[in-house]
């Protein structure tokens, strides 16, 4: 209970999220971080363990032991000063401590040099040299690469300097076990790197196969990689076959019922054709006509235009196309394309969604602003008109079939309420959707944006 309280305090949360924020999203990433973190983490430990425990006792123990031996020097020659010069102790460090040792007569100390600015050597050798050594002392762990050179004061005014090998006070070789150790870690990192990155690839294959689906468009896809992955791409494959095979099947009944009232409406059209024409025949020749074009629109609606593949085309020609037949009707229409004019679409499902947007701008007022932007990786399209514009509490139902506004939108008979939800159905075929707006002309904006 109390853990759960402490994760409920807003200041736990909010750092819990700042630190997702800064994770990587992508699976490849994250699989990284799963590999990499444990490796570094264990290398951290393992390198803190062998610098606290290994390389520093060591260095520590050698440094001990050279110290003891410049102590026993020092002893060696106050105990008998019958050997001045010192030859026979010369000799002995020499031959038995590999310490080259001089006495040096009437003189001092060096000034104290320059200390490292991190040196293990230089910290453990002092703390050895006050330890066992109760005299003035001068060391230099820096001039010589290969030696260190230590100075003790004696008795009278001589100075007995001693010079020893690195190796003989420092565990010079340990850095070695590190090298071996990052090495090894960059070699075993990149393999598995390597085998990730194949594993990786067949889930992005199988991710661009579904968008390529949800755009409309083929793409070749064959299940690779692991078990899990290849049956979930065989899923894939199966699905894409069950939503193929159900949407031929409504087209294929589609047609049928289309086939059959276009039947009797040619029927109702030679039998009011071969009638006396009163206006009581113009009226329902007026009336089969709109029959027409609404079971148009509803059989429009419910094929989708599945059937169609998507192809490159340019966007100028098809918006210039859009801006003609508005012109035509009347209306001042400007266009504007900014960016790359080609795109891939299905070219007749997105002349119908242009003409639809377009149409309904015309429907409602007298001058329509068409603009494109396809700069980036999508494709933004304005339409824009000055007519009344609809409330923003219902600009989400319009898109719902066979929705008509009141006579403050100025719908008209011939209406089928199928426009909107025709374009927005045809958009959301190409993995885009559209949103309707305020307008700059003060009517209202239809914005599509679509994958490019």
């Amino acid at each position: 209970m109390k853990v759960s309280r402490f994760f409920k305090y807003p200041f736990i949360d909010r750092v819990m999220r700042g630190f997702g924020n800064l994770l990587p999203k992508g699976l490849y990433a994250r699989s990284l971080i799963i590999i990499i973190a444990p490796v570094v983490l264990l290398q951290s430990v393992i390198a803190y363990v062998f610098m606290e425990r290994h390389w520093q006792l060591v260095t520590r123990r050698l440094s001990a032991a050279v110290t003891a031996d410049v102590a026993a020097l020092v002893d060696i020659y106050q105990s008998y000063p019958q050997d001045r010069d010192a030859e026979t102790l010369s000799r002995i460090a020499s031959d038995r401590l590999q310490l080259d040792v001089d006495i040096l007569h009437d003189t001092d100390l060096p000034p104290p040099g320059p200390k490292p600015f991190f040196s293990i050597l230089d910290e453990t050798l002092s703390d050895e040299l006050r330890r066992q050594i109760d005299r003035p002392y001068w060391m230099d762990t820096v001039g010589r690469s290969n030696y260190i050179e230590i100075r003790v004061k004696l008795d009278n005014r001589d100075v007995m300097r001693v010079l020893a090998r690195r190796s003989q006070a420092y565990a010079s070789n340990s850095h070695i076990f590190l090298v071996w150790m990052g090495a090894s870690s960059l070699v075993l990192l990149g393999i598995a790197i390597l085998f990730l990155r194949n594993q990786i690839r067949p889930i992005l294959k199988l991710a661009e196969a579904a968008e390529a689906l949800g755009k409309g468009r083929e793409i070749e896809f064959r299940p690779r990689g692991a078990r899990e992955v290849r049956q979930a791409g065989h899923a894939f494959i199966e699905m894409k076959r069950r939503i193929e095979r159900s949407i031929e099947q409504r087209t294929t009944m589609l047609n049928g019922v289309s086939h059959d009232l276009r039947t009797i409406l040619t029927r109702f059209k030679l039998s009011l054709a071969l009638m006396k024409q009163t206006p009581e025949i113009e009226d329902l020749k007026r009336d089969v006509d709109e029959m027409s074009r609404m079971l148009e629109g509803y059989l429009s609606f419910a094929r989708g235009d599945t059937g169609e593949q998507a192809v490159t085309t340019d966007l100028r020609e098809l918006l210039g196309e859009v801006q003609s037949d508005a012109e035509r009707q009347g209306h001042m229409t400007t266009l504007d394309v900014v960016g790359d004019p080609n795109i891939t679409v299905r070219i007749d499902a997105f002349r119908r969604l242009l003409f639809n947007l377009v149409a309904n701008a015309a429907r409602h007022g007298d001058t329509i602003e068409i603009s494109a932007n396809h700069e980036t990786r999508w494709l933004v399209l304005h339409v824009d008109d000055d007519g009344p514009g609809i409330s923003p509490e219902m600009r989400d139902e319009v898109f719902k079939p066979f929705f008509r506004l009141d006579e403050a939108r100025n719908q008209d008979e011939g209406g089928s309420g199928l426009g909107l939800a025709i374009a927005r159905d045809i958009a959301r075929a190409h993995g885009g959707d559209i949103i309707l707006g305020d307008s700059p002309l003060g009517g209202l904006r239809a914005t599509v944006r679509l994958p490019a």
